[in-house]
């Protein structure tokens, strides 16, 4: 079974591309949704954070206090960088398990969504990468049309602690061009198709 990454910049529309994947009966795994689901359920990794950031990283109800974390470890590199070196391999076996159930029920490919997936390292353990490209002037209108609460210099400060799309770009097997010049449908129908063949 293929494993196959899917990755780009905020704004980029990496999970409409992936809705659309599912949509063509492929299993998508949501890196960001499953490490949320990890740090709230998984009971090693609640201890760690607990250790790592103090009682305040879960609220008085057992949830986990996401403003809390994202107001000490966002505008803190070391702190972030400890965050994510609890949080990532807790991650990772999180999606081998999932990898090994979607293995036996006889799928041709899977993908793993991710923003940071070459940040992280989690490109490692997957055989190629797609990367949904967009103009970062067009991603950064796309993000305050959908997040309200965010600023313009909010977007900036997120985009700057990502991999520049150039990059990104030039490590990747395979683009879909989400830049409004171009039908995303049709390169998904293509790359569906050429995984397809490829594991057959």
């Amino acid at each position: 079974m293929l494993r196959i990454g899917i990755t780009g910049g905020i704004g980029s529309g990496k999970s409409v591309v992936a809705r659309v994947f599912a949509a063509l009966g492929a299993p998508v795994y949501d890196s960001d949704s499953r490490a949320k689901w990890v740090m709230a359920n998984d009971l090693v990794l609640r201890a760690q954070l607990q250790e790592a950031f103090g009682t305040e990283a879960y609220d008085a109800t057992g949830q986990l206090n996401r403003p809390y974390l994202a107001e000490v470890a966002f505008n803190d590199a070391a702190q972030l960088a400890r965050l994510n070196a609890l949080v990532h391999p807790r991650v990772g076996e999180d999606f081998a398990a999932w990898t090994a159930a979607q293995a036996a029920q006889g799928h041709a490919y899977i993908l793993k969504e991710a923003a940071l997936l070459y940040e992280s390292g989690a490109y490692k353990g997957l055989n190629s990468i797609i990367t949904v490209f967009a103009p970062a002037e067009v991603r950064a209108a796309r993000v305050l049309r959908r997040d309200t609460h965010r600023s313009a210099a909010d977007v900036q400060a997120i985009m700057g602690k990502q991999m520049g799309e150039e990059e990104k770009l030039a490590r990747a097997e395979h683009v879909v061009y989400n830049d409004d010049s171009q039908l995303v449908l049709p390169q998904v129908l293509a790359l569906d198709a050429a995984f397809r063949q490829q594991k057959a």
